[in-house]
């Protein structure tokens, strides 16, 4: 990609001899929101972490607005970061906690005032300068950290799952909070997540990580609809994921005839694409659940668990009842690996 604002060439990174991320290659736009999503151990905060200048690359290169960075040091990248845990001293109040990074740079004090006072606006935080963190919500402390970082007019903004230590609610307004605090200022913003539906719901790009590597890079739409792999499709809510042997769907558990015929090797349904109370196959429900518009059931099969939501309008099926099913092909996902 010739457009390239961030870029990260062949980058190997290592914690002593056990090598986290192998020859990562990465390009970020410049005013891009992306998002590094993966589970736990997957390399997406390592990343982050050497992007930052936290962690030095065993080799590779990180380049940032035309300028290798690799060995610099984290202060001089134009590197902003906010905290999962916001990391606020809880002795200053929002404007000087703000103000904190502008004060060690020593800046004429009508500018700190300037910058501060447009940071915490940008934020939506104007009339809250004077609390203390204690006295402010988790959203309100959690925008506090965003304007400290963006007081200090960063190239990069990044952000190692900013939203995990809110409620539901706040975890949506905030959302939509950091989407438009990014659209209003441009800055090229990367965060870090394992929550698939923060992924869809914010980021330009997802970078789906496994074991230090990219399995998957694309818009929310590519990754949701067009999962690759058999892991992408799983991690993207693809609950039901078969294989596909002579026409037959195949498990650990057992096979189904179904004489479906296909170019893929896998088959992937998420659970709103399976049929429950009719079709040609039988399971036993041993879960059954409400969720508003519609039940969940975890039925068990011949193929084994095989999860379904059902609309609320069809009758219930109890707990320990068999109930017929169908996994149509028309709705399946084709996967290759």
């Amino acid at each position: 990609m010739s457009d390239a604002f961030v870029r990260l060439s062949d980058l190997t990174l290592s914690y002593g001899k056990s090598v986290a991320v192998p020859d990562l290659n990465l390009d970020i736009r410049e005013g891009e929101l992306i998002a590094l999503l993966g589970p736990s151990g997957c390399g997406k905060t390592t990343t982050m972490r050497a992007i930052a200048g936290l962690l030095a690359p065993t080799s590779g290169r990180i380049v940032i607005d035309g300028r290798d960075v690799t060995r610099l040091s984290a202060n001089k990248r134009g590197i902003g970061l906010v905290f999962q845990s916001y990391a606020l001293f809880p002795h200053l109040n929002a404007f000087e906690n703000v103000a904190f990074g502008l004060r060690l740079q020593k800046l004429p004090q009508a500018q700190i005032r300037a910058r501060t006072e447009a940071a915490i606006a940008t934020v939506g935080l104007t009339g809250f300068e004077a609390r203390k963190p204690a006295e402010m919500s988790g959203g309100q402390q959690q925008r506090v950290a965003l304007a400290r970082s963006l007081v200090m007019e960063p190239k990069v903004l990044l952000l190692d799952e900013p939203l995990s230590n809110l409620d539901a609610r706040l975890r949506l307004e905030m959302r939509i909070e950091l989407q438009r605090v990014q659209k209003a200022t441009g800055v090229t913003m990367v965060f870090v997540t394992h929550d698939q539906a923060e992924a869809l719901a914010m980021a330009d790009r997802i970078v789906l990580m496994r074991d230090g590597k990219i399995v998957q890079l694309g818009t929310p739409a590519d990754l949701y609809d067009r999962p690759e792999t058999a892991f992408a499709a799983g991690f993207m809510g693809f609950e039901n994921i078969l294989r596909l042997e002579d026409g037959d769907l195949v498990s650990e558990h057992g096979r189904a005839a179904v004489g479906y015929h296909a170019q893929a090797p896998m088959l992937g349904w998420r659970p709103d694409a399976v049929s429950v109370g009719t079709g040609p196959l039988q399971g036993r429900v041993v879960a059954s659940s409400f969720a508003g518009g519609h039940r969940e059931y975890v039925l068990d099969t011949p193929l084994g668990p095989v999860n379904a939501n059902a609309p609320v309008s069809l009758a219930q099926v109890g707990v320990g009842e068999q109930v017929a099913f169908d996994l149509p092909l028309a709705s399946a996902r084709p996967l290759f690996a």
